[in-house]
């Protein structure tokens, strides 16, 4: 009905006015959904002749297909039509998918195509292929490429997230003409899953963006408004006599390493050389097999130098390409509210527990002491079934590490992760499993220190209704060792069990640790102008993870609230505006108020593209800090805190692009406070040439910062505090130039100071006083007198060239080189005088040549 009322008497589309046009639009996709109208559909035709990569349609088959336009606008308009036209056609051969994307362009001098590394974006004109090979509306393949023939590719799981990690060996060619410019695609059905048969159907979309006016289109109209992004594909028909691929792909590397010989005398180096590989084989068209032998990761950026001095373990991001790749597959988050900001990593698999720095390097280690443990190989076991049933199986083995005297600084282990996961109707509810294991060859030297095996499980849920979800999950977990080992697991920061006003008691005698976590939201995922979430998680006080996980803090439980509203139709004024409400509390478990605030912020991008962020955070009334505040000791009362920050990023499509942003935070009634600036620039010079340089200058001042737990000599434990005046500057400087879409160079800096004092120590006397001046009282002992400080001064870069030179082939020259310095005070040199002691300290450089070859059958 709605689409016969909107067909009578339609007016020419140029005759209306352009709102007027847009409101057609989407009222006709509207129509569409409503009365359960079927995907937009495209078939590929097959060819005999296989086509020969040019960018130009010259090819044959390109002749006799009829082009499929219809693109809609994404953004900035919703529905809209979309400011240049775009069109494309499908072809297939018995082991490839052929593309031919026509981006028409009104301005062909005006299109932007920028090199870079692979994976890299660009603030350039682009068109993304995504391909649903399973059929399954809830996972795919992204195949973009820029207008210079940038590549990047990527691949999507629930229905909208990505692993940006994902490579596959495909093709691409691009050229730019007086119509505008060209895509012509080469994929293997090698890399994509599906089942084979006769007959098959895989889901497609085409997406292109406009750089210089800031527009997406795509073919079938996708709706930001609406949950999903591959439940939004069309459909892509006639592929037929498909065999079920099985097909081995072989990537051995050759690797050569000159490095400083650890331990030995100034100046001595080593030379080393390697040999390891991966392995891909389909064991069925939509199972594969990974594996990896001896791998190496030298060529992997370094983490960014810090100083902790929180009592929680600092969350560094995966950056190794195996176990990067498919990690949405082993996905399973803890502590996963839009509040508290999932980034965090909390969740049962942390990959990067395999091949971590030696537990016991500090213990049974010395300066010759290898700073990571070995992986002998690891093997992961990946895949989807049309009826939507996932499966992810991973297994990887460690090597004993030996440090001094051949003590035992890291048990060679064994760690195993199983996911499984289910979908009905049509993806809008699953419902998953996953089980993780860690196995160590304990001796002497690690027993009392490390768990012989930790376990978790976890089941998780989500069921869809219109733009409405509600999500769960529950967990468990079990870790045994020597009691000593699980004495010490009690009282870690994730437990402490032995504060005095906790509900806990550590038990000495204890061999095993075992606890559950919980979680529940309900959520408005979807909408033209409002989103919501309410979510509540508890973790019980055995509750750990830390053997191949990442928990900070177990024995808690919290209240999450988020409400958004959003305006993305462009006006005069804007064309994008997002206004978020956040509020939480969290608890212990015995019902001790920990945290307790509200937040709200806004995002604006402006006409002219510039991006405004502005937002604050103030707590609610007094909490308490039992954690990280005195480590152990009695929950301390801790008042109101006001958190504003802001920033503002240049348009980037202009060859210079500031930004600067800032964060500010008062609390113990304006005792202490925090004040950061971030100001950076992005400067692109032609197309080949680019840079940036971020700067992070911040002050602390913290009037209560942790400084130790002594114990005197009757025994007694003296929770002691200090005024920290503290001053940290880090740079972050990258530079990059592209040889060709395969051959590039990029160069990392990361110069690092932070240097503090600490003066007027004090110990805990009424930690829940109401004033604050009442919660301490002067500290008489051991260092009281001369606190001391600390001047802590790194620098970390690399240069690699990688060259892919040919398809899934690589060769990387790495150059990275080390710094490091540490004072107990601070000292009297200004910055500049620390970054040029920074830069007379020794480095420590290393040179690495690694080659690989692919090789497929």
């Amino acid at each position: 009905r709605w689409r016969r009322c909107l067909a009578v008497a339609k007016p020419p589309p140029e005759a209306l006015p352009v709102n007027l046009r847009h409101l057609l639009a989407g009222m006709m996709l509207i129509a569409g959904t409503l009365s359960g109208q079927s995907p937009a559909t495209v078939r590929a035709v097959r060819t005999t002749t296989p086509v020969v990569l040019d960018g130009l349609d010259t090819d044959p088959i390109w002749q006799t297909i009829t082009p499929t336009t219809g693109f809609h606008e994404v953004r900035p308009v919703e529905a809209g039509d979309p400011s240049q036209q775009t069109a494309f056609r499908v072809a297939y051969d018995a082991t490839n998918l052929y593309l031919f994307v026509r981006s028409f362009d009104t301005a062909p001098d005006s299109i932007v195509g920028l090199l870079a590394r692979r994976d890299e974006g660009t603030a350039s004109d682009n068109v993304v292929v995504m391909l649903d090979s399973y059929h399954d509306r809830r996972t795919g393949f992204e195949f973009q490429v820029n207008a210079a023939g940038t590549k990047a590719d990527h691949a999507i799981y629930n229905d909208g997230q990505e692993d940006t990690a994902w490579d596959a060996v495909w093709d691409v060619a691009t050229s730019v003409d007086s119509l505008g410019w060209t895509a012509e695609y080469r994929i293997p059905f090698s890399q994509l899953g599906f089942a084979g048969g006769d007959d098959l159907t895989f889901g497609i979309a085409v997406w292109r963006s406009v750089q210089r006016d800031g527009t997406q289109a795509s073919w079938p109209g996708h709706r930001p408004s609406r949950i999903g992004l591959v439940s939004q594909f069309g459909d892509l028909t006639g592929l037929t006599g498909l065999e079920a691929l099985r097909r081995a792909e072989f990537v051995p590397y050759v690797l050569t390493q000159n490095e400083p010989a650890a331990g030995a005398t100034v100046g001595t180096r080593r030379q080393a050389l390697s040999v390891g590989g991966d392995v891909r084989y389909r064991l069925t068209s939509n199972f594969a097999l990974n594996a990896t032998v001896n791998p190496d990761f030298g060529q992997v950026e370094a983490d960014p130098a810090e100083l902790n001095l929180s009592a929680f373990e600092t969350f560094f991001g995966e950056r190794r390409p195996f176990f990067v790749a498919g990690a949405g597959v082993f996905d399973f988050k803890v502590n996963c509210f839009i509040v508290v900001d999932c980034r965090t990593g909390e969740g049962l698999f942390y990959s990067r527990r395999i091949g971590r720095a030696p537990t016991l390097a500090g213990i049974n280690g010395d300066a010759s002491t290898p700073t990571s443990s070995r992986i002998l190989g690891a093997a992961k076991l990946t895949g989807r079934t049309p009826s939507g049933f996932s499966l992810g199986f991973l297994d990887a083995v460690t090597s004993r590490v030996g440090g001094l005297d051949d003590r035992t600084v890291e048990p060679a282990t064994n760690y195993s992760v199983l996911r499984l996961n289910r979908d009905y109707r049509g993806g809008a509810t699953s419902v998953g499993a996953m089980v993780t294991a860690v196995n160590r060859s304990l001796d002497q030297d690690s027993d009392p220190y490390l768990h012989g095996s930790a376990y978790t499980g976890g089941l998780d849920a989500r069921h869809r209704i219109g733009n409405y979800e509600f999500s769960g999950s529950l967990m468990a977990s079990r870790v045994a060792g020597t009691a000593e080992a699980i004495a010490r697991t009690q009282q870690q920061p994730a437990h402490y069990y032995q504060r005095p006003d906790g509900d806990q008691v550590v038990d000495p005698d204890r061999t095993v640790l075992s606890g559950a976590a919980t979680e529940f939201r309900f959520a408005k995922t979807a909408g033209l102008h409002t989103h919501f979430e309410t979510g509540y998680g508890r973790q019980s006080a055995g509750f750990e993870l830390n053997d191949i996980g990442f928990l900070r803090i177990a024995g808690e439980q919290s209240w999450n609230n988020w409400f958004q509203l959003g305006w993305n139709t462009p006006t005069p004024v804007y064309r994008r505006l997002t206004w978020n409400f956040n509020w939480w509390q969290h608890w212990s478990l015995d019902g001790l108020p920990t945290d307790r605030a509200f937040n709200t912020n806004t995002h604006i991008q402006l006409a002219n593209r510039m991006w405004f962020h502005l937002g604050g955070t103030y707590s609610i009334g007094d909490t308490y800090c039992d954690r990280s505040c005195t480590r152990g000791g009695p929950a301390l009362r801790v008042g109101p805190r006001f958190s504003p920050w802001g920033s503002i990023e240049g348009d980037d499509r202009h060859a210079i692009v500031p930004g600067i942003g800032f964060n500010y935070t008062t609390q113990d009634g304006g005792r202490s406070s925090n004040f950061s600036l971030n100001p950076s620039v992005r400067v692109k010079m032609g197309s080949r040439f680019s840079t940036s340089l971020s700067v992070n200058a911040s002050t602390n001042r913290d009037d209560s910062q942790w400084f130790g737990n002594p114990v005197d000599g009757a025994g007694v434990t003296h929770y002691t505090f200090a005024a920290l005046d503290q001053r940290t500057l880090g740079v972050t400087w990258r530079l990059n130039y592209t040889f060709s879409p395969t051959a590039s160079l990029q160069w990392y800096a990361n110069p690092f100071i932070s240097k503090g004092t600490y003066s007027r120590v004090r110990e805990l006397d009424d930690p829940r006083a109401v004033h604050y001046d009442d919660r301490f009282q002067e500290y008489t002992g051991s260092g009281a007198e001369a606190p001391g400080g600390f001047n802590v001064k790194a620098f970390r870069s690399n240069a690699v060239f990688r060259w892919e030179y040919r398809p899934g082939s690589t060769l990387f020259l790495v150059w990275s080189q080390g710094r490091s310095a540490f004072a107990p005070v601070q000292g009297e040199e200004s910055f500049r005088g620390d970054f040029g002691d920074l830069f007379g300290q020794r480095a420590e450089d290393r040179f690495l040549v690694k080659v690989s070859y692919w090789l497929n059958r």
